[in-house]
């Protein structure tokens, strides 16, 4: 699929600056990636809406991630009447209670040692990926998880946004 102008993008171009910060919360809750977000409007193709996200991402510090981090629940737990949380995380829904049960000791351990949740770009990953994944990254640095992170989240803004300006049509 191509993802020139889309009646999606139009929408979200006439959007007024209130009503498309709300859009880009639910993105990212980064109130920083959402204001370059914003600055960058209009768009005149979904590839330069992807292109402006990354670049807001890469632009975000510390502080900034760890406000993006915080829209998002633990993997294993999606948050309640979360539809995208949910969607996203799929992959535990069918994970067995001992996988499920390892995930929360695995989130516990990497939330002690770096401070916050261990995000992952969930969409299309099994449980046991999502597991793997934690195990690998807990005897990261510091540094090394913050980009990873920032790697991560800048996965799912891109899909976020691409729903955001592809639903419906």
């Amino acid at each position: 699929m191509t993802l020139s102008s889309t009646p999606g993008l139009a929408r979200f171009n006439a959007l007024s600056d209130d009503e498309a910060t709300a859009a880009l919360h639910e993105v990212c809750a980064s109130a920083a990636w959402g204001r370059a977000i914003l600055s960058r409007r209009p768009y005149t193709t979904a590839e330069a809406l992807l292109a402006g996200s990354d670049a807001a991402m890469a632009e975000l510090t510390r502080e900034d991630l760890a406000d993006a981090m915080a829209g998002h629940p633990p993997i294993g737990r999606p948050a309640p009447g979360d539809p995208t949380s949910s969607r996203e995380q799929r992959g535990m829904a069918d994970a067995t209670e001992e996988l499920k049960a390892e995930m929360l000791e695995l989130n516990l351990a990497y939330q002690e040692r770096f401070g916050h949740v261990f995000l992952i770009c969930a969409t299309g990953a099994t449980g046991e990926q999502m597991r793997d994944a934690v195990k690998s990254r807990i005897g990261n640095s510091p540094e090394q998880e913050c980009e990873i992170v920032r790697t991560e989240l800048g996965k799912i803004n891109r899909i976020r946004l691409t729903r955001l300006v592809t639903e419906g049509e």
